[in-house]
């Protein structure tokens, strides 16, 4: 397990746990196609009390595309995965198996990009410009690790300091809660690059599996075709049966 300096952006996942709002979502399109009911459980931490609300995920056709096409191929080579499709801002968990345990929406980075900017991972976060602050994507093997705090995060690309972590709500000022609870993507970008994900999901879906070894996070990219993700010769979405 990896820690990393307080100077880099991995500073970002040392905030306290929030004690608020706390949201899961399973939703629309995405959830039919996995046999998954269309719902969005939201909590209330501290008095345990839950209600649940409709309301349809934007996932378009190539998620729903390249999902099939990592099925189809086994190229998670058979290990748990996660989709995040930064378009949606929302997190799709899947077993060994390929099978579908959860979705929800998650925080990204402030800027639109597909690319870490050089050197990152060792830079201040006062040196980082709002423009660089991305969320890579790419196919990644996951990795357990630790915060200076002792507190569990995913590691997806531990050379440019972006993990999944539990969202914070240290700064009031960010609305990091209450841009989960709306119901668009518009607002879901704030984080200097790592995917900030509703605490009770991440404890229910995340950590038991993704904290404990190494899986597959798929990041697709949202300024280039999904089939650019894997190589493919055309970018467009992946066919089932084919390999790239």
């Amino acid at each position: 397990m990896h820690l990393q300096l307080l100077s880099s952006p991995a500073a970002a996942c040392l905030a306290r746990p929030f004690r608020q709002l706390r949201k899961v979502l399973i939703g629309g399109a995405l959830a039919a196609l996995c046999g998954l009911p269309a719902v969005a459980a939201t909590a209330t931490a501290g008095q345990g009390g839950g209600v649940l609300q409709s309301r349809p995920a934007a996932d378009g056709p190539a998620t729903r595309e390249f999902i099939a096409w990592v099925r189809a191929t086994n190229n998670h080579r058979g290990q748990p995965f996660a989709v995040i499709d930064k378009k949606a801002a929302m997190l799709h968990v899947f077993d060994a198996s390929g099978a579908a345990r959860g979705s929800s929406p998650v925080l990204l980075g402030l800027a639109v990009g597909d690319d870490s900017a050089p050197g990152i991972g060792t830079r201040k976060l006062a040196d980082i410009r709002p423009d660089e602050r991305t969320t890579p994507a790419g196919r990644f093997v996951s990795e357990p690790g630790r915060n200076l705090q002792g507190e569990d995060i995913v590691w997806i690309d531990y050379d440019a300091a972006i993990s999944m972590h539990r969202v914070r709500a240290s700064n009031k000022a960010d609305r990091r809660l209450e841009r989960l609870a709306t119901p668009t993507a518009a607002d879901n970008r704030i984080s200097y690059g790592c995917v900030n994900v509703p605490a009770a999901f991440y404890d229910a879906l995340l950590k038991p599996v993704f904290g404990l070894k190494p899986a597959v996070v798929y990041v697709l990219p949202e300024t280039r075709p999904v089939g650019t993700l894997l190589g493919l010769a055309t970018g467009g979405a992946p066919v089932p049966g084919t390999t790239p």
